[in-house]
């Protein structure tokens, strides 16, 4: 009878572990369909008060809103508030003026006198306009000596310099077609169409060409720069796909480095601002190894391995695990424990405070990191261990706890330097005008063209960066350096901007 009892009881306990397991398989289906739904139909945004744009931060854009303006009427209404239009625009004014019959009064027929005037401004688009330009070099020779059959020396203003020698591309064209297809993600076959209802017969191949040779002619420019960025403090990395068609492997990769910020109005950094793009055709670490040179400071990456190979110090990156969160609440449906919601609110404090110290000094920064995240960030590290022990490891909230506690040494790092960020949304911020052009032009067709393409994406980025328009100092740089009178540090961003 015993015996029985037993193996019933076995027979339970068996029964009860399969259930337990069926359940937590149907629970991780059941959030994989959520997520996928969410994917498929669902806003692209994370839709957390801290998560703006795809890499934007609220809080930015709750510090730069501006209220409406309000005019007095009979009652008080929002007036529309629309920026001017540049005071440096040329200006055309047509007056619009009564005829000189209707400048009488129309009571006492006397004449009327101007007491004031209405001005509003209409914004006219002149398209663009092709030239060519012809040089001509009169050529010179003596005819007494042409007469007395001695050597006649023919003298001529040299060849005026040219980016391209022999070709007919000015510094003004290149600059064009290179920021059409890398600022602006135009590929070159909808610019050799562009041209050709000019009457221009501008190959594709052609312009191919002409990108590789102001690529080789900026590669100073860009290595000097490679050598600044070296000697700052933090960098920021990231990496993402692209596809090479004459390279065996099926995904290489364009890495991104930079530091500083996005504009130099946003720079409280001691740092510039420098965007560099780095092509290699595996995403092992080794590829940052060799970029970073033995570089010591801090890197600010998100949960990548790869960047464990480096001999820098790895920062982590809150909006990774905020993202992660994020998921766990998508895939938890209507049946949400809390936890996930708890999380996001927490790590919202945590961005809140950054906000804050937006326009501080770094030592500013790290001080009130010191203060006011140092707390939260050990009341959510309990939170983190206590949750690991009430949640299944494979579910999203699992993994989410997980990672955070994986990740928690470079998670807290942000707050030992001032120069560092919260996340790593500058690099990802950094890497996305590479991402949109690829969408438009696909692939890189060999090694070589990939490599160019990551020397012109660094020097416009890094030009809006500085707050320069990149047409116009690619165009100045290549007009300087087909002159041969200028020096590398001359060309820097921040240099050509107090010219």
């Amino acid at each position: 009878m015993q015996n029985e009892l037993d193996m019933l009881r076995k027979q339970l306990a068996q029964k009860d572990a399969l259930i337990a397991r069926q359940q937590a398989r149907l629970s991780f289906l059941e959030e994989q369909f959520r997520l996928a739904q969410q994917k498929q139909f669902g806003a692209s945004s994370e839709g957390h008060p801290g998560q703006g744009e795809l890499f934007n931060e609220a809080e930015e854009l709750a510090v730069t809103a501006t209220e409406p303006e309000q005019e007095s009427i009979s009652y008080t209404r929002n007036k529309p508030k629309r920026k001017p239009l540049p005071a440096d625009l040329p200006r055309e004014v047509v007056v619009h003026d009564l005829a000189d019959e209707d400048k009488v009064c129309g009571c006492c027929q006397g004449e009327l006198q101007k007491i004031g005037e209405d001005k509003s401004e209409k914004l006219e688009f002149i398209p663009a306009q092709v030239k060519v330009i012809e040089h001509v070099r009169p050529k010179y020779a003596c005819r007494a000596c042409e007469k007395n059959g001695t050597h006649n020396h023919i003298k001529q203003a040299p060849v005026a310099p040219s980016v391209i020698p022999k070709g007919y591309a000015t510094p003004s064209l290149l600059s064009q077609i290179i920021t059409s297809k890398y600022q602006y993600g135009l590929p070159l076959y909808r610019q050799e169409a562009m041209f050709k209802q000019y009457g221009i017969e501008l190959s594709r191949k052609t312009m191919a060409d002409w990108m590789l040779r102001c690529a080789g002619l900026l590669q100073p420019l860009y290595d000097r720069l490679h050598e600044l960025i070296l000697q700052q403090p933090v960098i920021a990395a990231d990496e993402t796909t692209l596809k090479v068609v004459k390279e065996d492997k099926a995904k290489c990769y364009m890495w991104v480095y930079c530091t500083g910020t996005d504009s130099p109005q946003n720079n409280h950094t001691d740092m510039p601002n420098i965007v560099l793009y780095d092509y290699k055709a595996s995403r092992a670490g080794k590829c940052a190894v060799d970029y970073l040179q033995g570089f010591t400071g801090y890197l600010q990456v998100d949960g990548y391995a790869g960047y464990e190979q480096t001999q820098a110090m790895l920062a982590g990156c809150w909006a990774h695990a905020r993202r992660k969160f994020t998921e766990a609440k998508t895939a938890q449906g209507k049946k949400s424990s809390g936890k996930a919601d708890w999380a996001l609110n927490h790590i919202q404090k945590l961005y809140r405070i950054e906000a804050q110290l937006k326009d501080s000094s770094p030592e500013e920064r790290r001080i009130m990191r010191e203060q006011k995240s140092r707390p939260l960030l050990e009341q959510f590290e309990t939170w983190l261990i206590k949750s690991e022990q009430q949640v299944l490891p494979k579910t999203k909230l699992g993994e989410a706890i997980t990672y955070c506690l994986n990740q928690w040494g470079k998670l807290n790092t942000y707050t030992k330097d001032g120069n560092l960020n919260i996340d790593n949304n500058r690099a990802e911020r950094a890497i996305k005008p590479f991402v949109i052009g690829r969408k438009n032009w696909l692939f890189s067709h060999t090694a070589k063209g990939a490599h160019a393409s990551a020397v012109l994406y660094s020097i416009i980025e890094t030009a809006k960066a500085n707050g320069l328009t990149p047409f116009d100092y690619i165009m100045d740089m290549l007009e300087q350096i087909a002159a041969q009178n200028t020096e590398v540090e001359q060309l820097l961003p921040w240099q050509f901007a107090k010219c």
